[in-house]
């Protein structure tokens, strides 16, 4: 998460929260890729506008709500207001989906009434890093109410074949963004939180549906958790379908 839609980034062993085997010397191994990307910063309370060319679809590969140094969006603030760089909103990725997807352009508020306050009392910049790809492996999506059920399927998903396609979940958030989704017959007092995510939201998407042709999802707590309690929630789902690799062992 931290190095994500950065072009190079540090990481301090020091910095990681767990230790898996105490009284043994660690070591830390990680892989990455990189792909080339367009990124967008805006600073805290202004927009981020997104434009794409006509046979192209977006696909967004990482979003963040914080604060991850000292320089960006800098000018006029007091330092008090830059000192945290371990700055990061949960989920960040599903409301900037929601909000582009299927779109030709789209804007996006930067924020804490759309993306939860990480750090309060730091001033904040919305980087959203994306690229663009035609339309047979653009990014589709699913809402589901909470208490219902639905099926994410690559037949709808894929303009073409959907025969060797499995889904790939880009971003996820159980909760609420917005006052509208999922409001019909609901009391204002149950739409009113829409900063509202839970954590978990992507690995049990993931797990779930990972690598599948079809996948069943369930909007409830108990799959969930409930990051917030008397509000009326549902899941936001971002994927898209994309050939199975088959790999063959040669000795």
């Amino acid at each position: 998460m931290k190095c994500d839609g950065l072009r190079e980034c540090e990481i301090n062993t020091r910095e990681l929260e767990q230790d898996p085997c105490f009284g043994t010397y660690k070591y830390y191994t990680t892989n990455h890729i990189c792909i080339p990307a367009e990124t967008s910063v805006t600073c805290q309370d202004g927009y981020s506008y997104l434009k794409r060319s006509e046979q192209f679809y977006f696909n967004f590969d990482t979003a963040n709500y914080g604060r991850t140094d000292k320089i960006i969006c800098s000018e006029g603030r007091p330092s008090s207001e830059l000192q945290n760089t371990n700055c990061y909103s949960p989920n960040a990725l599903a409301p900037v989906s929601k909000s582009c997807n299927g779109l030709e352009s789209c804007e996006v508020f930067a924020t804490h009434t759309v993306f939860a306050d990480p750090c309060v009392g730091i001033y904040k910049y919305l980087t959203i890093s994306y690229f663009c790809v035609p339309p047979a492996v653009h990014e589709c999506s699913s809402v589901i109410c909470e208490h219902a059920n639905n099926t994410l399927m690559c037949a709808e998903c894929y303009f073409f074949s959907d025969q060797g396609t499995v889904i790939r979940i880009h971003s996820t958030n159980y909760g609420r963004t917005d006052s509208s989704t999922c409001s019909t017959g609901r009391p204002a007092s149950q739409l009113a939180k829409t900063d509202c995510y839970a954590s978990n939201s992507q690995a049990m998407t993931t797990y779930g549906c990972k690598g599948k042709n079809s996948c069943s999802l369930v909007a409830s707590n108990g799959v969930f958790s409930d990051p917030c309690t008397n509000t009326f929630k549902y899941p936001y789902v971002s994927y898209s379908c994309i050939h199975n690799c088959k790999c063959y062992c040669v000795q």
